[in-house]
């Protein structure tokens, strides 16, 4: 899906603390562009659904006109016809298709939901900040080196 490669997730995911301010003026865009996103592979998933069920269909009117071109010598019962729609490869594929676009729209799901609890991490970020939490001659955390910590990567571009 090309929308999704030329996204930076661990990029736009990242809260600058001694930045609020920019944070907060760009999160409302960021949950838009993951939300686009999620939209549009969740269509991605009711487009190949719906391809699924004309192959699904398509295969089931071949396999009853002509029996023999798929190697159905018994009597065509439901349950063979369904056997068979299975194993053929316009099937396997429309399947793996839609089995693909799941899991991308699953991971936008995902997402979002990542962008929803980085509103609720600026939130909590601007409340310390407000109890003065950075302030004074002592500091509790160098904000600043926990970004260069070996965080995991995480990508919704699925690891092949």
């Amino acid at each position: 899906m090309k929308e999704l490669e030329n996204i930076n997730y661990e990029e736009d995911i990242r809260i600058d603390p001694e930045m609020l301010d920019f944070e907060w003026n760009e999160q409302a865009e960021k949950m838009l562009k993951y939300s686009t996103i999620a939209a549009n592979t969740a269509h991605k998933v009711d487009l190949a659904k719906e391809n699924l069920d004309i192959v699904k269909a398509e295969l089931s009117r071949d396999i009853r006109i002509d029996p023999d071109k798929f190697n159905i010598d018994s009597k065509l019962t439901e349950s063979i016809v369904e056997n068979t729609i299975i194993l053929q490869s316009e099937y396997i594929a429309a399947n793996h298709a839609l089995l693909e676009a799941k899991y991308l729209a699953d991971m936008a799901k995902g997402a979002v939901r990542a962008f929803d609890q980085r509103k609720d991490a600026l939130e909590n970020l601007v409340r310390l900040l407000g109890q003065q939490y950075f302030a004074g001659p002592k500091t509790p955390h160098d904000v600043s080196q926990w970004k260069k910590k070996d965080n995991p990567v995480i990508s919704l571009k699925r690891n092949k």
